[in-house]
This record gives structure tokens, sequence and C-alpha cells, in this order.
């Protein structure tokens, strides 16, 4: 059979147990041949020359919130890489208000109170001197709180004796509002924005998708579904044009549409359906806790910095009725759990509803857990899906709240991996930068962005971080019999880099994505290599 694509002259890293090949043939959306390809070269086949790039499975990115982040795009950029001042995020706020017209919300993403100068979360009085004339809401790099201003308090109704939400917390000083919102009681703020507009949210996929195909994803996963617009999103979804293939997590709170969805007539993806399509629904969420960073993930023991546990979302016997529902209908639960005494919540209430191997149930972020949860998530086939960026954008913040001894055993990918367990890396962009080569780097080497190494053992090999990165991202989504790996009849899901990876001294966070396909289709090609 004739080849359509060969890639050649490079590096071809065919998976974990596959090693390295020198060529890879491509015909009908699949992986033809590898290594030896020369009697697949026909006239009609197009031939990239790696010249020594490396040739590697696309990247997965197992847990993210894909339209979140296309909509943030056009949000203000407060994140840690450019904002470490509270100077510099108001005066960002104040050239976004200028640039709207009165009245409307402006709305900022990514700030990291422990990043700023001031050390502390911004105040309503302080956004209400910068930005008088609209309502502001700023959400924290972690996604799990904000800070609004007197305008954005009103509209949402808050004020000095709205009582704290069921998982959640208005806070409040000396009796007044600081203005900063925790947890379920950002739904409060969130209802009283005016929701995005199809239009807006197809074009937002969309941007998304050619962002992360440039980047080298060729699939993603969008995590909970539903909370910025309800069932209109499923109806964006239906409209847009993904450039990866994806696998749809509802958003399964009582403020969520999974029950909305399954009125509808919504089903979900089971093992043995079509893998060749871009969109499948497979899987609920549900919240169980909150962040290390913010204070809000639920631990045994105290943070170090505040005399607090943390905050869990639902009481035991309300979550554990939550998963069950969902397990009994047939999804696959992907529950966010972060401090241990959420892991354990939620283990436990996998358990009892029944997990199995074959569910392959997920506990996304999974950060600090205890060496019997993960034995018992081995026996039951669930799986951790984590992110590495963590520690090298948060792991100075969590040894400052939680003490050494539990921030360096944090994300434990080596141990996981070790233990028979399928770690599958990604970001939770845009808590994290979805940059997949800060997040490598940070597998690799275990260092925050101020160079600390955060536990030195539990760093992997380069074909162990693309392995996670790959394979164990397909395995999450039950898609690894046709993807993660490049071997014969595989499909054709591919990024060439500009620079190898595996060389010695390989500067991973220089590292770019020249040519990315899915199914032997072009989704990005940086140099018109393949350019018809």
């Amino acid at each position: 059979m004739q080849a359509e694509i060969v890639l050649r002259g490079g590096p071809v890293f065919r998976g974990l147990a596959g090693g390295m090949a020198d060529a890879v043939a491509l015909a009908g959306g699949k992986v033809l041949a590898v290594g030896d390809v020369a009697d697949a070269i026909g006239p009609r086949t197009r031939i990239v020359e790696l010249d020594g790039r490396l040739a590697i499975p696309a990247f997965n990115e197992a847990h993210m919130h894909l339209l979140p982040f296309g909509l943030g795009l056009r949000q203000v950029n407060l994140r840690a890489e450019e904002v470490r001042s509270l100077d510099e995020a108001l005066s960002r706020l104040r050239a976004a208000a200028a640039a709207t017209p009165k009245g409307q919300w402006v709305l900022g993403r990514g700030y990291d109170h422990t990043a700023l100068d001031v050390g502390r979360h911004p105040d309503v009085a302080e956004l209400d001197a910068a930005v008088p004339d609209h309502p502001v809401f700023i959400v924290r790099t972690c996604g799990h709180m904000g800070v609004a201003n007197t305008a954005a308090l009103r509209l949402s109704g808050i004020g000095h004796n709205t009582l704290d939400p069921e998982g959640g917390v208005i806070e409040r000083a000396a009796g007044r509002l600081t203005g900063l919102i925790q947890e379920r009681a950002m739904r409060l703020v969130k209802d009283a924005m005016p929701a995005p507009t199809r239009a807006a949210m197809v074009e937002a996929i969309e941007a998304a998708g050619d962002h992360l195909a440039a980047l080298g994803f060729a699939s993603a996963t969008d995590m909970n579904v539903g909370m910025t617009a309800d069932m209109a999103e499923v109806a964006a979804y239906g409209e847009a044009a993904p450039r990866q293939r994806m696998w749809m997590v509802l958003a399964g709170n009582p403020e969520g549409i999974a029950d909305l969805a399954w009125e509808a007539g919504m089903r979900p993806w089971l093992a043995g359906g079509d893998l060749d399509a871009l969109l499948r629904w497979g899987a609920v969420k549900v919240f169980a806790d909150g962040s290390a960073g913010g204070l809000t993930a639920a631990f045994f023991d105290p943070y170090l910095t505040a005399d607090t546990r943390g905050v869990f979302t639902f009481p035991t016997a309300t979550i554990h009725a939550l998963l069950a529902k969902y397990h009994a209908q047939g999804w696959q639960l992907d529950i966010h759990a972060i401090g241990d005494a959420a892991i354990e919540q939620v283990l436990a209430g996998m358990e009892a509803a029944g997990a199995a191997p074959d569910r392959r149930h997920r506990i996304e972020h999974c950060g600090f857990l205890s060496e019997g949860q993960r034995h018992r998530m081995k026996a039951r086939g669930v799986l951790p899906v984590p992110q590495p960026s963590f520690m090298r954008e948060f792991g100075e913040t969590y040894l400052r709240v939680l003490g050494p001894d539990r921030a360096l055993r944090a994300y434990p990918m080596k141990t996981w991996l070790d233990e028979g367990h399928h770690p599958a890396a990604s970001t939770d962009s845009p808590v994290c930068s979805v940059n997949p080569f800060a997040n490598i780097h940070a597998m690799v080497t275990r260092e925050t962005a101020e160079g600390r190494v955060m536990g030195a053992e539990e760093r992997l090999t380069m074909a162990e971080a693309l392995h996670c990165y790959g394979w164990c991202g397909a395995h999450s989504t039950f898609a690894e019999s046709v993807r993660g790996t490049l071997e014969p009849g595989m499909d054709a899901d591919i990024a060439v880099l500009d620079t190898d990876l595996f060389a010695e001294g390989a500067d991973i966070l220089a590292a770019r994505c020249d040519l990315t396909l899915r199914g032997g289709a072009v989704t990005h090609d940086r140099h018109g290599e393949l350019r018809a």
C-alpha cells in the first residue's frame, strides 16, 4: 500500500514500549509502517524531512476547560507570568474598563494572590477605586475563588447579610464584605453575568482548538461543560468544528446540567462505541473540594498558615448519592478531589457505588493522597488525572501553606507509574498554562518556576512523560486501542516538534510544535510543509 505521508530523517517516538524509530508512513488516517518505510513511498507520497526534529504521538490534554479557555482569550490576563504587583493588576483592569461601555462587565482571569507583591487578594475597595463604573469580577488562577467589586456584588444580590451557600464562602472582615467569593458561592456572581451568545461560544471553541493544535494536541477534554451557559454549551459544541478529538464531561453538581442532559435524552458514550467521533459525551464531574493554594482543598491535617482544613463542597451523604446516581446511569465519574480528606470521601463513594476497572472512574487532580488510597484506587481501576504543572506554578505555595512533608510528595507521577497506575498528564488550563512543554519540564525536573526541586524521586524520564501525555490520556477516555502510540494500525495523530526532547541538554521550555496531524489531516503546519 502506498503511503500518503512519510515523516523521515529524525527520531520518531513510537511509545513507551515501542521505543524509537527513524521514519513513519501514514495512509488512510492511520499509521501504515514505522522504521523501514521505503517500500511504502510512491509517486504521490508527500514526504516531510524531519532533519533531526522529533515526531511523537500527538498530545492529549486530559483535563482542561476548553470553552472557558477560549472565552478567556478575550478577558484581562492577570496570570503571574505577567502580573506580579497589585498596581499592575489594577492598571490592566482600568485599561479594559476604558475600552468597555459603562455598565458592562469587566472580567479578569488568573491572578495568584501569593505571587502578588502585597501577598493577598485584591480588595473590593481597590477594585471600586480602579473601575468605578463597571461590575468587575476577577478569578484566581485556581478557578475556585474570585474578587468582585461593589457593582458586581450588588448585581449578584450579595450583601452583608447574605448567608454562605452550602460549600461556599462569602468572605467578611470586621463586618464588611471583602469582595472575595469562594467555591459554590461563585455561582451567585456567575448567574448575574450575561451568558455568552452561541456565536461567541462557537468562536471560542474553535479559537481554543486552533491554539491547542498549534501546540501539538490532537485530543482534549472539556471538563465541566455547562457551568458557563448551561445547555447552550451543548448546542454550541454541536455547531462548532472541534480541532481535537474531544472527551466531554458534563457538570454534575446540582448547579450543573447533567440532570437536564439526562432528561433531554443524552446518554453516555460506552466502551465499544464509535471511537472516531470528534465529540464523545462520556463523563460527569462533581466537585469534592477546592484548591490547595486557595486553602480550600480538604485535608485531614490543618494548613500551616490558617486555622482551616479546607472546604468540602458537599456533606458525605450528599456527594455519595450523586456518585451513585451518575455511576448507575453509566457515566464515567470524573471527580475533583485535591486534598487527602476529599480524596477519601470520593474514593469511599466510588467504592460504595461499585467502581470497577472497566468503568475507569477518575479522580481529577488527586494531588495529596496516601499509599493506602493509591492501592485502593488501583484495585478498583480508579485513574488519577494529575496536573504536573501545578508543581511548577504552585509548588512554592504548597511548601508555604502545607509544609514539605505534604508538598514534596504531591502529584507522585513516578510512584503512580511504578505501581501500575496510568496517570494522564494535563494542565487544568486556564488554571495553568496549556503549554505542553512547561508541563513536560515539570514532569522530568520536578522544578518550580523558581527552580526548586520538589521531590526528585518523582521525576520521570522523557519517554515516561510523553507516555503520560499521550497513551495515558487516551486510556483515560477508552481510546488507547487506537491512539497514544505510533504503531501500525493506530490513528495518525502526530506532533512534529522543532526540538529533539530526548537529546542531552535539550531546551524543553523553548520547544515548539511545527506540525500537528489528527487522523492524518493537518490541523497545524507552522512552516507549510504539507500545504496543498
